[in-house]
């Protein structure tokens, strides 16, 4: 079977609306499937004025504001409308990829099964986590339940790291898993983005070493680690400003949290290559991430790297040689990993262009047809077990 035969419909819980990691990952695969001749197909909510245009066709489906404190600009997927499902059987899938477990995700599962097709998920962060950031860590067990229970009834999963492939298949959520990396955009992301006369815009002198964050403003994304670390650092008189790259609803608080700070607000393409670049350590407490795009863009523009020992970065970051990695939540140890690049400037260049050499590996179109061959492999194997079945009932009447 080849890709140009493939016809996959793509459930997502944000393909374009609320820009992130996990649908610019979706959006280049789906630009990818199209120019292998692949049919594709886009099932998710639509809104009014998304942050981008989507790649390939998008059909709405039903949704509502996220019923969580400071996540109002997120929708909530509610289910499959008639329309949605009518336009499913127009369009004929031999394939169904589910990249959110919500309820509309389940709602695909279901019709998935009804018509027999092949259901790949993919995994793009850690659901079960979130809970703990909102005084809900009580609701872990139960969420960790509920994936268990929807991505063992998928054919197979994929997931963008080798340590986020271990936690899973550690906590039994599946045994067919394939790596599905990321890859990072070399004509945005790269040292020669550096842009001196930005940072002085901003009030950073030529020596200052600038320890950047990068990513939407949640508190899910650790910045309670990232304050009491920058807090600790200037208890120690460790030299060093902050930089902050993103917006998002906790942005006031991080501020108040980072007095001093600069907030250089959302960027995006070449912007967001040069801010990156501008930048001399890329600091990442968070451990929701499956990969941690942004860590990989920050080692294409140059830095080095200090994140959280969790699922993603552990599979990106060399200890003492691209970065460090530190237990997560440990904010004198993530100091303690920080200082030695504030002060050593030889150090700091040294981790930075070995990070810029390992992130070279990364390429989007071999990484998205490793998908392409998921979706093969589960489709092939599909059809075979229907003729093995064809099979047996015409010897069945044979031999009646």
């Amino acid at each position: 079977m080849h890709t140009s035969e493939l016809r996959i419909a793509l459930f997502s819980g944000n393909y374009n609306y609320t820009r992130d990691g996990a649908n610019q990952a979706l959006n280049r695969l789906v630009e990818y499937l199209l120019r292998q001749g692949a049919s594709v197909r886009v099932y998710a909510p639509k809104v009014a004025n998304p942050d981008f245009e989507p790649t390939g066709d998008l059909v709405g489906v039903p949704n509502v504001r996220m019923p969580v404190k400071g996540r109002g600009e997120y929708r909530l997927p509610t289910g499959l409308s008639r329309k949605a499902k009518d336009d499913l059987v127009k369009f004929e899938p031999n394939v169904a990829h589910i990249s959110s477990p919500d309820p509309t995700g389940h709602a695909a599962l279901r019709w998935a099964q009804e018509y027999d097709l092949p259901v790949l998920s993919s995994v793009h962060t850690r659901f079960e986590t979130y809970p703990r950031y909102y005084g809900l860590a009580f609701l872990e067990p139960t969420i960790e339940w509920i994936l268990r229970r929807f991505y063992n009834r998928c054919d197979a999963l994929v997931a963008p790291s080798q340590s986020m492939v271990d936690t899973l298949i550690e906590q039994d959520m599946h045994d067919d898993i394939t790596i599905w990396s990321r890859g990072v955009d070399r004509t945005i992301f790269d040292p020669s983005k550096r842009d001196m006369e930005w940072r002085r815009s901003l009030g950073l002198e030529d020596d200052d070493v600038a320890i950047v964050f990068l990513g939407r403003l949640v508190m899910e994304k650790g910045l309670d680690v990232f304050a009491d670390t920058i807090i600790e650092l200037r208890k120690r008189q460790v030299p060093h400003k902050v930089l902050v790259i993103g917006d998002g609803p906790a942005k006031d608080w991080f501020k108040q949290a980072l007095p001093g700070g600069i907030f250089a607000g959302f960027q995006t393409g070449a912007d967001l290559g040069r801010a990156l670049a501008s930048g001399d350590i890329f600091f990442n407490p968070s451990i929701t991430e499956t990969f941690g795009n942004v860590t990989l863009e920050a080692m294409a523009s140059g830095l080095p790297v200090v994140a959280a020992g969790a699922t993603g970065a552990s599979s990106l970051v060399t200890p003492e040689e691209t970065g460090q990695l530190v237990p997560p939540g440990d904010a004198a140890a993530f100091a303690e990993a920080i200082a030695p690049y504030c002060t050593d400037d030889a150090h700091r260049h040294a981790h930075g262009a070995a990070g810029e050499r390992k992130s070279r590996e990364y390429s989007w179109d071999a990484i998205n047809q490793v998908v392409a061959d998921t979706y093969i492999r589960l489709v092939t194997a599909r059809e075979e077990l229907r003729a093995e079945d064809e099979a047996k009932i015409k010897a069945a009447l044979d031999s009646a």
